[in-house]
């Protein structure tokens, strides 16, 4: 069940668009042609796109305009892409962005 908005108050209708097919984490799903990763995931009801390098706590969309780097993901194989700010193209893989390496350390948890 797609949750696309398809009549959009300001946008007009988006039921004009070229749909494409893209996997991510090893699912199918369809999106249309040139919209964020982002928006392609959210219509699918994907929430999680990746997953805190300290603590392994999900992560989503947050800012959705390319400024805090919560939805990094793998894109054909390139680790770290922001799915906010990269347009979809047909037969993309997009992975999860795992628990990725950080040199930054959470001092809060030592200092509680």
């Amino acid at each position: 069940m797609s949750e696309r908005i398809l009549n959009h108050p300001v946008l007009g209708s988006l039921e004009n668009t070229e749909e494409v097919s893209f996997t991510f984490n090893g699912q199918s799903f369809k999106g249309q042609k040139q919209e964020s990763i982002a928006a392609a995931l959210l219509a699918n009801g994907v929430r999680t796109l990746r997953y805190h390098e300290e603590n392994g706590t999900p992560r989503g969309i947050y800012c959705n305009i390319g400024h805090c780097f919560e939805c990094r993901v793998k894109v054909d194989g390139k680790q770290g892409i922001r799915a906010c700010l990269t347009p979809l193209q047909d037969g993309m893989v997009v992975e999860s962005g795992n628990q990725l390496p950080t040199p930054v350390r959470d001092w809060s948890a030592e200092h509680a």
